[in-house]
């Protein structure tokens, strides 16, 4: 099991060598961490609660002022600092949800840097929140699709048989339906939220994966370690999960990054459909939606949120097929 460990180590070091020779790859890899990061650290940068605040003789630091019962009810709205108190505001100091229709509709500006919407919401704000929102359904649904598409590839590549006919007619029958109409037919049976959402894209997604853990799993079942692995007494679970399941998960990666790619797109359409994350939660698709009746002339509700789903997602296909040529000994350089 050692000289497997290192076998494997020596593969992925491998495998990371040739994906830096790919520079669109590595900066793309780069720009998804940014957007990460700017979504892990959305309150600090965009919103009308101070990320420092001394009030009263007391201190409150961001996100803990949240829990103190004396400031939940308290409005940041127009609030000034008094000669008492001190305050750190955010970069973009208005809340993604905060409207306020005296300057609705106003154009790129030193106060609002990419404008408001219909509603008077600054866009800024709402693109830096829906960037939480964008990537953690992306990776929240193709983790459920993952999760889902191993377990049951795995078992039909292992056991074959009507193990195997049973799963694969019930992946020929979710893929007979066109994706997004299956998504929209679960979610109206479903409450609107991010969480049914993400559940939704997920249950829709893990065909591929299963395919693709099936077909790695039918090559390995005869492999000589396997053959070993069960001679020894081993459980089938651990001889799937703890043998063949690791040499099955490089299409299963490539796979799954461009998956995240597709969940974030198919959220940004249902947000713009009306079908997606309920306002006022700040997502991309919804800012889009926001355009619809006022295309004509605001334009920046169209650029910004469209510029951000382009990144994302074309950054996440490039970063994908870095990783395939990686992996593919026939395209290493």
């Amino acid at each position: 099991m050692a000289d497997q460990s290192h076998k494997s180590q020596g593969y992925w070091r491998l495998v990371w060598r040739q994906f830096k020779q790919r520079k669109l790859a590595l900066a793309s890899v780069v720009l998804l961490a940014v957007l990460c990061f700017i979504g892990l650290i959305a309150p600090f940068l965009a919103g009308e609660v101070p990320i420092y605040l001394e009030k009263d003789g007391k201190s409150y630091l961001l996100p803990n002022v949240f829990s103190y019962t004396d400031l939940v009810s308290f409005s940041f709205d127009g609030w000034e600092p008094g000669p008492d108190d001190t305050a750190i505001r955010p970069l973009i100091p208005y809340a993604p949800e905060r409207s306020n229709l005296r300057h609705r509709l106003e154009p790129p500006s030193a106060e609002h840097w990419l404008g408001t919407d219909d509603r008077g919401r600054d866009v800024m704000s709402r693109i830096i929140w829906g960037t939480r929102i964008s990537m953690t359904v992306g990776v929240v649904a193709m983790g459920i699709a993952v999760l889902i598409g191993v377990i049951a590839g795995s078992l039909a590549g292992y056991y074959g048989g009507a193990v195997d006919a049973t799963i694969l007619r019930i992946i020929e029958v979710v893929l007979c339906f066109p994706t997004f109409i299956l998504i929209l037919s679960l979610i109206a049976f479903l409450d609107p939220s991010i969480y049914n959402i993400m559940i939704a894209i997920g249950l829709t997604r893990w065909p591929d994966v299963a395919r693709l853990v099936r077909g790695e799993f039918l090559k390995l079942r005869s492999a000589d370690f396997t053959t070993a692995a069960r001679a020894t007494g081993l459980s089938d679970m651990r001889v799937m999960f703890r043998h063949l399941l690791p040499n099955a998960l490089a299409p299963v990666l490539v796979a799954a990054t461009f998956g995240v790619a597709g969940a974030i797109l198919t959220e940004s359409a249902l947000s713009f459909l009306g079908f997606g994350v309920p306002p006022p939660t700040a997502s991309w698709g919804e800012i889009l939606k926001q355009s619809k009746e006022n295309v004509e002339f605001a334009y920046w509700l169209v650029i910004f949120p469209g510029i951000a789903i382009f990144m994302t997602v074309t950054a996440f296909n490039l970063a994908g097929e870095g990783l395939r040529d990686a992996m593919d000994p026939r395209l290493r350089q």
